[in-house]
């Protein structure tokens, strides 16, 4: 791996392949040289309203060319860029913007009642910059426009410049396990992944790569910039939608994509994915959750042999499953490996410790834990959380997992999802995947309720399938858990189940188990 940072990469893209798109949005697009010239711009810009070096600059937005120039006037400068998830409540938001403290946010202009609503509780905040070009929408007269400032500070350049050792990014977890923190993101370490990233996905400058999921994300942000490493055209889409990723590749002649699990069977239950031309593609990312194993081979029949696992987390990547390693008509022990996330990366090491901090040996099941050159700096202003997640350089993941004698890693289960019911530990994507053998099962989620017998009962919740011969004949709660009962030990079936018309998501694809827990609770 090489010791580069970002600000350096956008310089050697303008250089290299100034021409070029590096960012095509729509009918927009921008060159690498013009995004450099646009980012120090606003870099300067920011300067002027007081932002100095390891200040934060918070970006609330959907996809857009414009995000990612605040990215890289970030990357080029010093400052750390707070991306912020767009679907936050005003409650969440002042809790997120409160704990990073930017000193500038910029905004969609769609967002900006939501910040009215907060404003007086954000004194760190000197510069409110709105994107304001979105039909509807207009900038509130408490904020500058986006265009108004890059025009005035057209041409102009900042004082200060990035390092290798700098702070680049604030990027919150998911949530997934409780309150979102902070991760410290280094300009040195995500250029490692950027690299990682265009390997892994044979990344060239003449590629062209479709973002679909949020770039506040850190899966999206880091396939982008294994686009940026080599200098290819990122093209980004306001938000996924399976009919535009099929005619954006088709149109687009889009090579390398990145969806999550959910977002793959969206495509490949669309009614024009059968006849649509997929055959630019060369490598699809897929991350954030597990694939149940028919959406694999769908998926698989679809694109073709081209389909990469990544697994990790905001704090770090662990292990890949390459394209040459999913064989589905291979031999039963390579068909095993499809339920896999693969082998540790290069330079990653992976350890599974017991509850006592004890290496588990041979087949059996403890934490994920790991280590490596492109790993998260701590969580911001939370050492507790740093101390919990962090010991002595490696990384404890809260997933379950399991090794196979040649490697492979197997993730069992989220370590808060394991449900302790009467006594024993009931693994629930072992009762999701029960569940979804039923062809009435479109998608699933398994989690504990309390119980005051049993310590937690097992529940679960099930979309069905609206279409197709599965939909035919809906089966109740009794079929459900009675077809459970052929694939799991009695005390492993659920003891209810709620049916939803679809399951909330998390942005980055993972079923949000905290929203159903609480759905749960309510009506129980």
């Amino acid at each position: 791996m090489t010791d580069s940072w970002f600000g350096e990469l956008i310089h050697r893209n303008a250089r290299h392949h100034g021409d070029s798109p590096a960012w095509v949005e729509g009918g927009k697009s921008l060159t690498h040289r013009a995004y450099r010239d646009r980012s120090l711009a606003l870099a300067a810009a920011l300067r002027m309203r007081g932002v100095e070096r390891l200040d934060r600059v918070a970006v609330l937005s959907m996809n857009r060319i414009e995000f990612m120039e605040v990215c890289g006037a970030c990357e080029l400068t010093g400052f750390i860029a707070a991306t912020v998830n767009f679907r936050l409540s005003a409650h969440e938001l002042r809790v997120q913007l409160r704990d990073c403290a930017p000193t500038a946010l910029v905004f969609e202009a769609a967002y900006a009642p939501l910040i009215d609503e907060i404003r007086a509780d954000l004194p760190s905040i000197r510069a409110w910059i709105c994107f304001d070009d979105e039909p509807g929408f207009a900038c509130p007269a408490w904020a500058e426009s986006y265009e108004a400032v890059m025009a005035a500070a057209a041409g102009q350049v900042p004082d200060v410049t990035s390092t290798l050792d700098d702070i680049a990014y604030l990027v919150y977890t998911s949530g997934s396990t409780g309150r979102p923190k902070g991760c410290i993101l280094g300009s040195r370490e995500l250029c490692r992944k950027a690299e990682q990233h265009a390997s892994d996905g044979k990344i060239l400058s003449n590629d062209r790569v479709l973002i679909v999921m949020p770039l506040f994300h850190v899966g999206a942000r880091g396939v982008a910039s294994g686009g940026q490493w080599r200098g290819a055209a990122v093209h980004i889409q306001r938000s996924f939608d399976a009919g535009a990723f099929i005619h954006a590749v088709e149109e687009e002649r889009i090579t390398i994509a990145h969806l999550a699990p959910t977002m793959v069977q969206a495509v490949v239950e669309h009614p024009l994915a059968a006849t649509a031309d997929f055959s630019s593609l060369k490598t699809v990312f897929y991350s954030a959750a597990a694939m149940p194993s028919d959406v694999l081979r769908r998926a698989f029949a679809l694109f073709g042999p081209i389909l990469l696992q990544a697994y990790g987390q905001t704090e770090g990547i662990v292990s890949m499953l390459p394209a040459h390693q999913h064989q589905p008509d291979g031999t039963e022990r390579e068909r095993a490996r499809l339920a896999s996330v693969g082998q540790a990366y290069p330079g990653v090491e992976i350890r599974l410790f017991d509850d006592d901090g004890r290496d588990v040996t041979d087949s059996g099941a403890g934490e994920i834990t790991y280590r490596g050159g492109a790993m998260f700096r701590g969580y911001w202003n939370d050492s507790v959380a740093t101390f919990a997640a962090w010991r002595d350089g490696w990384i404890r993941s809260g997933d379950i997992g399991r090794f196979d004698a040649d490697g492979f890693l197997y993730i069992v289960d989220r370590k808060k999802d394991m449900i302790i019911t009467g006594g024993e530990n009931v693994a629930s994507r072992e009762v999701e995947e029960a569940l979804l053998r039923h062809d009435a099962v479109a998608e699933c989620a398994v989690v504990g309720l309390p119980h005051a017998k049993w310590g937690e009962t097992i529940h679960a919740f099930v979309a069905l399938a609206t279409s197709g011969a599965a939909s035919a004949a809906a089966p109740d709660e009794a079929d459900l858990i009675t077809h459970c009962r052929k694939f799991l030990a009695s005390y492993k079936k659920p003891t209810g189940i709620t049916f939803l018309a679809t399951l909330p998501k998390l942005p980055n694809g993972k079923i949000d188990k905290i929203a159903l827990r609480a759905l749960g609770k309510g009506s129980g």
